[in-house]
């Protein structure tokens, strides 16, 4: 099958499972144990931590610390539970763009007592900066936004808004979701502005199960459960020295290969306007003029439904998405569609590239997409 839901998450790249295999059956050990098993095991973990750092722009960890946890959600949570923790009865303030690993975060926040603001979307498909500031106030505990928006593929501006936020709310801590950013667009955390980010390894070829939080020296989070005190008593559990490691490797590599990647997401998402625009079916980059992801494009058509055309293309071979993966299931409208104002009778579906997505897959899926939306546009008279 020609995979292009990237976004969904990717395919781990061989060389991230030959060494997840290696340090599995060579570096084993608990890496707190105090032997020479126990200090391989541990050697590998640092030696990852090192890797995501020098990709997220804070080589040796100059400007914060990096803890690893199970993935996206988990790292989310962290970061926003543990800063609102840390400042009880603190307001929350989150847009309505983001992932339901901070939404639901958030809400429970909210039912716990902390007064909770979710800022709208506009019609660009990304948050006003003004609108954020005017929701904070000096007791404001977390503000949180996500750089890269996991459906419509928008950037968000979250240096202008973290910088705000401080100015405002200087105790306020600014979490950002930059799961679906890493490796797929430039990043550097101490030009972002933000107290915490968070990441997954299965974004970027890496395994699933494992992602990180980079936190900034002196903000302050609590932890969302005891244990050992592993990580600086900040996560605890006995740490994973083949996932750190498979992560570590993956975020290289994505970085790496940024440049080339961008310049080659942008050749295949203009592969699919052209076939979208070959099919003479009204459709629509969603949002329109967006500033977006080269890896993400959201195409809409009018009187095509998503479902159907998702269907279609998978029994034709192609695996797409018509949104967040999480919300595959839910015969529901979206909301972020439904923000952005795109009306029930337009149908999306979402391609997304990765690092080894080739330029035949694409070919041969923007084929299959023109055939998928001609066979279900509404016949004329």
């Amino acid at each position: 099958m020609i995979y292009l839901d990237n976004a969904a998450s990717t395919r781990p790249a061989d060389v991230v499972i030959a060494l997840m295999a290696e340090v599995m059956g060579e570096d084993f050990a608990n890496p707190s144990s105090a032997h020479p098993l126990g200090a391989a095991a541990r050697r590998r973990i640092a030696a990852a931590r090192g890797q995501v750092l020098a990709a997220i722009g804070d080589p040796e960890g100059a400007r914060g610390d990096l803890i690893f946890t199970s993935g996206g959600t988990e790292s989310d949570a962290l970061g926003l539970l543990g800063a609102a923790r840390a400042r009880p009865g603190g307001g929350v303030v989150v847009t309505a763009l983001e992932h339901d690993a901070v939404l639901r975060s958030a809400e429970q926040l909210g039912r716990a007592g902390h007064p909770l603001t979710i800022v709208p979307a506009n019609r660009r498909g990304s948050v006003d900066v003004d609108a954020i500031a005017a929701a904070v106030t000096p007791a404001t505990a977390v503000v949180a936004l996500m750089r890269v928006q996991n459906e419509l593929g928008t950037l968000q501006p979250v240096a202008e808004i973290a910088r705000a936020v401080h100015a405002r709310a200087p105790g306020c801590h600014v979490h950002c979701d930059a799961v679906q950013a890493l490796g797929k667009v430039p990043l550097d955390v101490a030009a972002l502005d933000v107290d915490s980010a968070a990441f997954a390894a299965h974004k970027l070829h890496g395994p699933k199960g494992v992602g990180a939080l980079w936190l900034r020296h002196g903000a302050t989070i609590e932890p969302l459960w005891g244990g050992g005190g592993h990580q600086g008593g900040r996560r605890s559990g006995t740490e994973d020295a083949a996932g750190a490691a498979g992560m570590g490797l993956a975020v290289a590599r994505a970085v790496a290969d940024l440049p080339a990647a961008e310049a080659r997401w942008r050749g295949f998402a203009a592969i699919f306007r052209a076939a979208a625009a070959a099919t003479g079916v009204e459709h629509v980059e969603v949002p329109d003029g967006a500033e977006r992801a080269p890896h993400i494009l959201p195409l809409a058509f009018r009187g095509v439904p998503a479902a159907a055309l998702r269907n279609a293309m998978a029994s034709r071979g192609v695996a797409v998405s018509s949104g967040s993966a999480c919300a595959e299931r839910d015969a529901k409208p979206s909301r972020l569609l439904e923000a952005v104002g795109l009306l029930p009778e337009w149908g999306m579906v979402r391609v997304s590239f990765g690092h080894d997505t080739t330029g035949a897959d694409v070919a041969r899926g923007a084929e299959i997409l023109a055939s998928a939306v001609a066979d279900l546009a509404p016949r004329t008279a």
